[in-house]
């Protein structure tokens, strides 16, 4: 992923004007999906000011003045409650295994799934060992 630390830059600097925490993330070549929690904004700000920042470093960045980076519209949910939060967790998770990119989500470094490991919420080989199937509606 060649421009990750421009979404990185990005988040960080939107973090600084709009008070939210990531939740659950993952960033792959073509989208991202994340859950955040925010007291203080409404989403539809956040990812207008991520995507905002995100394109001015990459137009700074590939020399361009102009030209669209991302769709204009993104799909919400509110989550209901603990099952609806972890069904999205994992979704976020298996994303990149989902879209053929890994084959487990482990491999893939461009996520919250380590961190979740690493605080015992999965095992390391979580979703490699067979077709993890995730119940819901998640925008695609």
């Amino acid at each position: 992923m060649e421009h990750i630390d421009l979404f990185r830059q990005a988040t960080e600097a939107t973090r600084e004007r709009s008070a939210f925490d990531l939740i659950a993330w993952v960033v792959l070549p073509d989208h991202f999906h994340c859950v955040m929690e925010s007291t203080t904004s409404n989403p539809s700000e956040i990812m207008r000011r991520l995507k905002l920042s995100f394109s001015q470093r990459f137009r700074n960045r590939m020399n361009v003045r102009s030209g669209r980076v991302w769709q204009y519209r993104f799909w919400d949910h509110v989550i209901r409650d603990q099952d609806d939060l972890n069904r999205h967790i994992d979704y976020i998770h298996y994303n990149p295994v989902k879209h053929g990119i890994v084959d487990s989500p482990i491999k893939w470094p461009h996520s919250s799934f380590e961190e979740y490991v690493q605080q015992g919420f999965y095992r390391d080989d979580w979703g490699a060992k067979e077709h993890t199937v995730i119940d819901g509606d998640f925008g695609e």
